[in-house]
């Protein structure tokens, strides 16, 4: 679980990124954390994640506070965040061997593991390449497959679907569904409603660096019963 209260972040002391804002993400849930682009999200999922430092606030991971039990928090999740530009200079399989030494892994089971998930994301083939030499979406699926290896409680996805072409889009929403059925938890960010429809327990929608709605989809839309998914964003968010 992922309880934050009353976090804060502002940049050169006068831009307010995220202002005093509270969530709860529970065990077995999908959470989509919706806002148009610069609403806050990336910012937010860097405090949860350690990324950056929040002025003012608490976070805690499983019971883990992410100041003060830094490692302890770390531990709980996996993160994919919004540029999966990093280890461009190793093979796929070299990065994959890398996170699962990290994290301790049986070398069994991260090899049993790897083949899975290849399989399923259809790496297979480009594992022996480097990292440089992957399209955009190929990096996203190496990154995704980098935080299913070591199986996390919590999985933590900054817009995982960008990049993606239809059939591994559908086989990570699969996964998604597949963790929360398990207990675990996604919070994952978006800016399309149509996504958080078919795929979300709950939905928080940020803007401007405040929550303005927290609830499910279905409840949203039947305060707006004559508007279309979109017109509701855009009347909840104010663009």
């Amino acid at each position: 679980m992922i309880h934050i209260h009353n976090l804060t972040k502002t940049y050169n002391k006068t831009f307010v990124a995220v202002d005093d804002i509270s969530m709860h993400i529970q065990k077995g849930s999908i959470v989509g954390f919706i806002g148009p682009n610069g609403a806050g999200k990336t910012t937010t999922l860097s405090m949860i994640t350690g990324i950056l430092k929040q002025d003012a606030g608490t976070i805690e991971i499983n019971g883990h506070n992410t100041i003060t039990e830094a490692m302890d928090s770390k531990r709980q999740f996996g993160y994919v965040g919004d540029s999966p530009n990093t280890f461009l200079k190793l093979k796929g399989i070299e990065y994959l061997n890398f996170i699962g030494n990290i994290y301790g892994v049986d070398s069994k089971l991260q090899k049993s593991r790897i083949q899975h998930y290849s399989e399923i994301l259809e790496m297979e083939e480009a594992l022996n390449d480097r990292i440089s030499s992957y399209s955009h979406g190929m990096r996203q699926k190496i990154m995704i497959m980098g935080v299913l290896l070591h199986d996390p409680e919590i999985m933590i996805l900054d817009e995982p679907l960008t990049g993606l072409d239809p059939k591994s889009s559908f086989r990570l929403k699969e996964i998604m569904k597949q963790r929360a059925a398990e207990g675990k938890s996604v919070l994952f960010s978006t800016h399309v409603l149509e996504v958080a429809e078919k795929l979300c327990d709950e939905i928080i929608i940020i803007n401007k660096g405040k929550i303005v709605y927290t609830g499910t989809l279905e409840a949203l839309k039947l305060q707006h019963h004559d508007l279309s998914l979109e017109e509701i964003f855009l009347e909840v968010t104010g663009i």
